[in-house]
């Protein structure tokens, strides 16, 4: 997995938009406005933080040693990634996949009437 591949994988979710509101050296993901996975372009390794759910976060801190709690992120909700080779990329895709969820499922509309 690479850079491009994570890429690729996050712009064919739907709503899905990229930009740099951080500078030129991170990548920002989000879903109807909320980001839901940040690739910074100037590390040595490739990385990335994703949303999270808590308890499930702390699961895979302690079962890789590739997830990290994220980096300049809540580390109660945001894991950071190491794509080193150790886990396969099916299971990079689930935590991108879970953290899409987690901000999609988070921005729906609320059902009250409005008065």
């Amino acid at each position: 997995m690479n850079l491009e591949t994570i890429r690729n994988y996050c712009l064919q979710k739907a709503e899905t938009e990229e930009s740099l509101p951080f500078g030129p050296d991170v990548v920002v993901f989000k879903v109807k406005g909320k980001s839901f996975l940040l690739l910074p372009l100037d590390t040595a390794d490739l990385r990335f933080n994703v949303k999270c759910d808590p308890d499930l976060a702390e699961e895979l801190r302690a079962q890789y040693p590739c997830v990290l709690p994220g980096y300049h992120m809540n580390k109660k909700h945001w894991n950071t990634i190491i794509v080193d080779g150790t886990v396969p990329v099916s299971l990079i895709k689930e935590w991108i996949d879970h953290s899409y969820q987690l901000v999609e499922k988070g921005n729906k509309p609320s059902k009250k009437k409005k008065p």
